[in-house]
Order: C-alpha cells, then sequence, then structure tokens
C-alpha cells in the first residue's frame, strides 16, 4: 500500500513539473486590430445615407439606435488608463447588435469589428444584459385586473376571442451543450437546448419570457417551473372574475390559450383533440388558434429579425440567457418604436372571402411540442366546463360570418 502511494506522490510530481507553461504574449495586439479606420464604424457612417441598409444592418433605424446608444452607453461604458483607450459603448453595442442580427461567430465578427475574439466574449454577454436591464420596462407583466382587462379587450377587437389573457407557447433556442453535459439539453429534436417560455398579448408584444430551462425536460416541466404558472395556480394574478361577455349575457371566464402541449385548466384553454372533433368543436378550435397563432407569428418574427436564434449559441448558458432576453426586450421595444420593425405582411393573416390563411413573411420552425402533461380531478372537469362554454358561444351569439369556412381546414 505505502509503495503504491509513494509511486502516486511520483508521478503527480513528474507531471506538475512538466506542465506545459503559458506562453507569454509576443505583443499586446495584433497590427491590423489597431487600424480602426477599417472598421465597421466607418460603414455605419457610410449607412446613415442608406436607411433601409442601415436599418438592416443594426435591425433598427439610426434615430431609435441613438436613443437606444444613450440608454445603455452608462451601464457599458469603461474608464480610460495609462495604458490604452477602452473600446466605446458605440462600437460595443453595435458589434453586439450585429451579432444579435447575424448570428456570425466571434472569429467572423473580429474581422468586421476590429475587436478581438477574446474581448468580443466579455463585451457581447455584457452588452446584452444591459440592453435587458434597460429595456425590460418594454416587457410588462400585468399587475392589475385592469390591465388584464385592457390585453382582453385588445384580443376581442383583433382576434374575436373574449376574455383571452394572452397568447402562450415557448420555442427551442439551440445551444452548443457545455462540457461534460452529457444528455442534459437533449431535446426530442435530437439537438441540444434550452426553452423560451412567453406569452404574448393582441399586439404581438411579450408580456413575459422566462428562459433556461433544460431542453429535455418535458411532460409540462418547462411552464410548471415558471414563476408565471405557480401564481396562476395560487390565484395571485390578479385575474378578473368570471363576467358577461361584450353584448351578450352569456359570462366566461378570463383564460389564457395554449396549444395541445398545456394541460387545461379553467383559466389556461387548448384545443379539443382530433379524435373528437365535431363541426361545433372545429369552430371553436379556428377561433381558438386565431388567437393561439399570434405567439407563433412574434416568435417567428423574433427569430427573423434575430439570427442568432437560428443558430446554435456558442456561449456559457447563463450568458446565453441574456442573450435571448435582450432580443425579446429589443422586439418589443421596436414593436413600440418603429413602424418598420415588423410591417403588417410579416404577420399570418385571413382572406375570410376565400376561407384560406395567408402565411407571413415570417419564418418559425422551431416551436416546442410534446410538453404535455396529464391533469385530472376537479381542475380538469372545470377545465372542461369552461372550453364547452367557449365552444357554445363560439358557435352562438359570439360567431362570425367566415368561421365556417375556416373551420374546414382544422
Amino acid at each position: 500500500m505505502e509503495e503504491l502511494l509513494l509511486w502516486y506522490m511520483y508521478i503527480t510530481c513528474l507531471a506538475t513539473s512538466v506542465k506545459r507553461k503559458r506562453k507569454p504574449r509576443s505583443k499586446w495586439s495584433r497590427h491590423w486590430l489597431l487600424k480602426k479606420r477599417l472598421s465597421h464604424m466607418e460603414l455605419l457612417k457610410e449607412l446613415s445615407n442608406e436607411p433601409a441598409d442601415y436599418r438592416n444592418y443594426l435591425r433598427m433605424t439610426e434615430d431609435t439606435y441613438q436613443e437606444l446608444l444613450c440608454l445603455v452607453s452608462p451601464l457599458i461604458e469603461r474608464q480610460s488608463t495609462v495604458m490604452r483607450n477602452p473600446i466605446s459603448p458605440h462600437e460595443r453595442l453595435s458589434a453586439t447588435l450585429r451579432f444579435l442580427a447575424t448570428g456570425r461567430t466571434y472569429k467572423d465578427l473580429e474581422f468586421t469589428t476590429l475587436i478581438s475574439k477574446p474581448s468580443l466574449c466579455k463585451i457581447i454577454p455584457e452588452t446584452c444584459k444591459a440592453i435587458y436591464m434597460v429595456l425590460k420596462k418594454f416587457i410588462k407583466f400585468p399587475s392589475t385586473t385592469s390591465e388584464w382587462e385592457d390585453i382582453a379587450t385588445d384580443f376581442e377587437d383583433k382576434w374575436n376571442f373574449p376574455h383571452c389573457l394572452g397568447s402562450i407557447d415557448g420555442k427551442h433556442i439551440r445551444i452548443v451543450p457545455p462540457a461534460d453535459s452529457g444528455s442534459y439539453y437533449y431535446n426530442y429534436k435530437k439537438t441540444h437546448s434550452i426553452v423560451l417560455m412567453a406569452i404574448a398579448n393582441a399586439n404581438y408584444e411579450f408580456i413575459y419570457c422566462d428562459v433556461g430551462t433544460n431542453g429535455r425536460i418535458s411532460d409540462g416541466g418547462v411552464i410548471n417551473n415558471t414563476v408565471f404558472y405557480k401564481r396562476l395556480v395560487e390565484k395571485k394574478l390578479n385575474i378578473p372574475e368570471r363576467q358577461p361577455v361584450t353584448n351578450s349575457t352569456r359570462e366566461l371566464n378570463y383564460v389564457f390559450v395554449g396549444d395541445e402541449a398545456f394541460a387545461m385548466r379553467p383559466d389556461l384553454l387548448k384545443p379539443f383533440s382530433r379524435a373528437t372533433l365535431t363541426n361545433n368543436r372545429r369552430i371553436y378550435n379556428y377561433r381558438l388558434s386565431r388567437a393561439r397563432r399570434v405567439i407563433e407569428n412574434t416568435f417567428g418574427i423574433l427569430a427573423s429579425r434575430f439570427r442568432v436564434l437560428y443558430t446554435a449559441i456558442n456561449m456559457d448558458v447563463d450568458n446565453i440567457e441574456w442573450v435571448v432576453l435582450a432580443c425579446c426586450a429589443l422586439h418589443n421595444f421596436l414593436r413600440k418604436q418603429s413602424a418598420t420593425y415588423a410591417p403588417p405582411d410579416v404577420f399570418d393573416r385571413e382572406n375570410t372571402s376565400e376561407g384560406v390563411t395567408v402565411k407571413g413573411l415570417r419564418c418559425d420552425a422551431e416551436k416546442m411540442h410534446h410538453l404535455q402533461r396529464r391533469s385530472g380531478g376537479k381542475t380538469l372537469e372545470e377545465a372542461k366546463k369552461v372550453q364547452n362554454e367557449f365552444c357554445t358561444y363560439f358557435n352562438g351569439e359570439g360567431s362570425v360570418p367566415w368561421q365556417d369556412k375556416f373551420a374546414l381546414d382544422v
């Protein structure tokens, strides 16, 4: 035993003595990186004369960019030292926005921004966090009954779905898995991911975002782990009480809408199963899908504008969460600030005369499915009762002239 211990100590000492030493840095920076006249700062100056190209480059107009720069500069500005000047907030923000817009690698961005890859590894996550911190006020989760009622009014006016509080869905964000993570992030699509669970209002704006749950989770575990769902179950969201529908004496619950992925509750509705469809239930499914499609369009616009969400993001998972949250906050910010960010042709829309849905320019192939969780007992019975009440309403006084045409395709 003592002999083995001596051999172990000898091998350990030997390995330590031959451990490779870090190669000393031969120079402070590569010469071409110091030539700032080559960077995309000069390109941005030229693009000021081409508004459409400027908007395509950074996903926003120059005025909107300057407004955002003023907001984030206090958080990303660095002090000058006797050794060198810092990378300016303008360079940090523009490089980060270009990363979000394209999903290009740090090495690729290095050649256009003239910021070294090691610096970009720090700058981009820090700037994403700063963007979210200054723009998170644009992701406003309702806290009062009147705020919920305002959202429900918008859904009724725009999507003919009364008492709807939001459209819920999830999206897998592909990642390069951390070392030694095994199958922890491996999902049913045979990729590694974390999940963005979100709620959108009738205007394609996020009112709630939760990101970070590993993509392996299923059976409803994703939404069950959110603060939103816990407060929903505990009835702490100040959701309005059951009330009569506008221009009707019929009382209906206030509800969220989702797809088959979620367990149904009296305050969270999903479609009827295809195996049990009748004509009335087809109409209900169509009317529900009109409201639910809002979140799918929102995800599609988000990913098409910020193409980093189409790539496998190669960062620490904590930093990826900041990237995703920054994209969501930017989406809401640009929806309010810029009419050109999401023009009408990017959304799915209906041709009511022909009974067909026209797909918008958004392209979202990353919808999340297979998160089903069984629910039973009294809650499920109450949920089925609410579902049938909405079904009766949509086939009665709440019907719209074109619903029979679209119901055939449901």
